[in-house]
Formats: C-alpha cells, sequence, structure tokens
C-alpha cells in the first residue's frame, strides 16, 4: 500500500519518539513493506487511520509497530577484527579480573536474537578451559537487552535453525556447546545460563541495570539522531566502571558526540575506554 508524505511523516516521527530509530525520507518503501501488514490486521484503510490508532493505543500496537521496524540483522562473531580481540585481549583481561572480583558484568545492549551474547559466553567457557585453576563461570554475568519483543523471545529460547548457524558459527563451537535437535540447534545449559535476555529501550535511564566491565552496542546507533547519539553516548560513559571497555561497530565512532572516551586498539580493532 503506497503511504502518502504526511502518512510517512507522522508514522517516522512517532517511531523517532518512541524508539529512537530515524527514518529518512526516501525510505518510505520501509514502512510500507513492514507495517503493511499491522495496517491490514488493523482494520485501517491507510496509514493515516493507523497513526490514528497509534495514538490512542495503550501499548501492544505501538510495540508491534516498533518490533517490526527493528532491523534483527546478526551474525556469530560479527566482524573477524573484533572477534579476534574478544578472544586474544578482552575475555583474556576479563578472567583475570574475575580472580579479583565479586562478578565480571557483561552488557550486550542490542542483542537481537542472541548471537552476540551467546558468543561471548562462548568464547568465556573457551578461556576457562584454557586457564590454570580457572574462576568459576558463575563469577560472569551476561545481560543482553534489546528492543524487539520477538527477537528476544528468540534468543531466549536459545535454539537455532541451520541457516542461523551457518552465519557465522565455528566448527568446534559447534560441536563442542550445541547439541542437535531434529532440525534445531539448541545451546548448552552452561552457556545459556550465563546470560540473562531482557527487553529493553536505549532511551530509557541506564541506572537500574548497575555499572558493567564490557558494554557491547554495535551498530545500533547508526540508526539514531545525533542527539540521541550524545545522550546515550553519555549513559553508557556512565555505566562503565573505570577501566571498563565499550566495544561498538567498526564504523561507528563516539568522536562528535562525547569526550567521555578514550580509543584502544586491541589487535585490529578499536575499542573504547572511558575517561
Amino acid at each position: 500500500m503506497a503511504i502518502t508524505k504526511e502518512e510517512f511523516d507522522l508514522i517516522r516521527h512517532f517511531i523517532h519518539e518512541h524508539s529512537g530509530i530515524q527514518i529518512n525520507p526516501g525510505k518510505e518503501y520501509l514502512i510500507e513493506n513492514r507495517l503493511t501488514v499491522l495496517l491490514v490486521q488493523n482494520g485501517c484503510e491507510n496509514f493515516l487511520q493507523l497513526h490514528a490508532k497509534l495514538q490512542a493505543d495503550s501499548g501492544p500496537l505501538r510495540t508491534k509497530v516498533i518490533d517490526a521496524m527493528t532491523t534483527n540483522e546478526t551474525l556469530w562473531f560479527r566482524d573477524d577484527s573484533f572477534a579476534a580481540a574478544l578472544s586474544d585481549h578482552i575475555i583474556p583481561a576479563l578472567v583475570k579480573k574475575a580472580r579479583t572480583v565479586p562478578q565480571v558484568r557483561i552488557w550486550s545492549s542490542a542483542c537481537s536474537t542472541g548471537q552476540e551474547p551467546y558468543s561471548i559466553a562462548m568464547v568465556i567457557h573457551e578461556e576457562l578451559r584454557k586457564v590454570d585453576s580457572p574462576p568459576p563461570a558463575s563469577k560472569f554475568s551476561i545481560l543482553a537487552t534489546d528492543l524487539s519483543p520477538s527477537a528476544i523471545v528468540l534468543a531466549s529460547s536459545g535454539r537455532y535453525s541451520q541457516l542461523a548457524i551457518s552465519r557465522g558459527m565455528r566448527p568446534d563451537y559447534l560441536e563442542r556447546y550445541f547439541k542437535k535437535n531434529g532440525m534445531v540447534y539448541e545451546l548448552v545449559p552452561e552457556v545459556r545460563s550465563l546470560v540473562k535476555f531482557q527487553q529493553f529501550n536505549l532511551m530509557s535511564p541506564f541506572k537500574e541495570h548497575g555499572m558493567f566491565d564490557f558494554l557491547l552496542c554495535r551498530n545500533v546507533l547508526i540508526y539514531f539522531s545525533d542527539e540521541l547519539k550524545r545522550q546515550i553516548y553519555g549513559k553508557i560513559h556512565d555505566s562503565l566502571n573505570k577501566d571498563g571497555i565499550l566495544a561498538i561497530g567498526a564504523s561507528e565512532s563516539p568522536r562528535g558526540y562525547t569526550n567521555g572516551f578514550q580509543q584502544v586498539m586491541m589487535g585490529s580493532a578499536a575499542m573504547y575506554r572511558p575517561v
């Protein structure tokens, strides 16, 4: 169903107000493709009527619209340079830290369907296998959040299709950390137990989650306005311990939005520490 300019502006402003996602002019097709089914399901004849229903909605329809507009693109061990930094630098340092603190806390803040936090959990188990007298795995806690409720449901199940597994999963990790059940691969309990999933909007206050040693916000701020980027970088800064590490996408940088981070290279991957 074609969307008019008036309808496009109303819908995209509503989406930005409630999710932070910025949809620029020229992306009319995106709203048409992702929201037409919801429009029909809710008895609307056009996007103007859908917007009116959203304005009067107490929450369920809004959740479905935001869910439909969320991009859940993810891979196992996404980006080779980041994966190497994780295995060679970040997780070894966190395992060492786990010997001296009650708990090491990690936040995957746009976790999609769970590949990122589960990848981290597997690398933690790999490092614990390597070191002498390792700290217990229970010393590690991974909070995994996403705006999309459907993504959180899928991630929480710890079950993946052959197609999902084929997108970056390492054969040795597949053998060690998954059990095949029919056409589905299920993560073993020791990996799943490290990760707690929760729906969360990055526009909300971060304080309820506490402080973290490692925080990932990769390839998500690119969808936000400059003002929201500034706000979120500020909240991330205040959520990291002094020696904490921020991981963002390879094409992203906090430069221009905050002076609160110092870039540090870990192998060929750029990470950031609060200053």
